[in-house]
């Protein structure tokens, strides 16, 4: 299994689109960390990029985010990766959590689009 995790400074990233870069966490038969890998974000947002065609091609099945909007997880869903909203913390805890059945989707939705500025994003509960 190969989990994705929108990162700046080893932990989730609050905005997927907007990240330093994705971790790629491969993750072996017994649901434990088996390698943890950096990948380059493209440039501009995540619904724009093709992002969710080179999660596609990398075998990526599931994302850990924490906020996103609606365009980029229906790109995402689309091709088949399964996303998490609204985790936070370093990388290896977040994906730990998971793997032991600790986090589920917070089913918040972000509407950043509205200003792409990177600050004062309101998100939708």
């Amino acid at each position: 299994m190969k989990i994705a995790v929108p990162t700046r400074d080893n932990r989730v990233d609050g905005h997927f689109g907007h990240c330093e870069f994705y971790s790629i966490v491969t993750v072996n038969e017994n649901r434990e960390i088996e390698s943890i890998e950096k990948m380059e974000s493209p440039e501009g947002c995540g619904c724009k990029s093709n992002i969710a065609s080179v999660f596609q091609q990398m075998g990526i099945s599931l994302m850990l985010a924490g906020n996103i909007g609606p365009g980029a997880i229906n790109k995402i869903n689309e091709v088949g990766v399964e996303v998490v909203r609204g985790c936070s913390g370093e990388v290896e805890d977040v994906v730990n959590s998971y793997l032991k059945g600790n986090l589920i989707d917070s089913g918040i939705t972000c509407s950043a689009h509205e200003n792409h500025g990177g600050e004062g994003h309101q998100c939708q509960h």
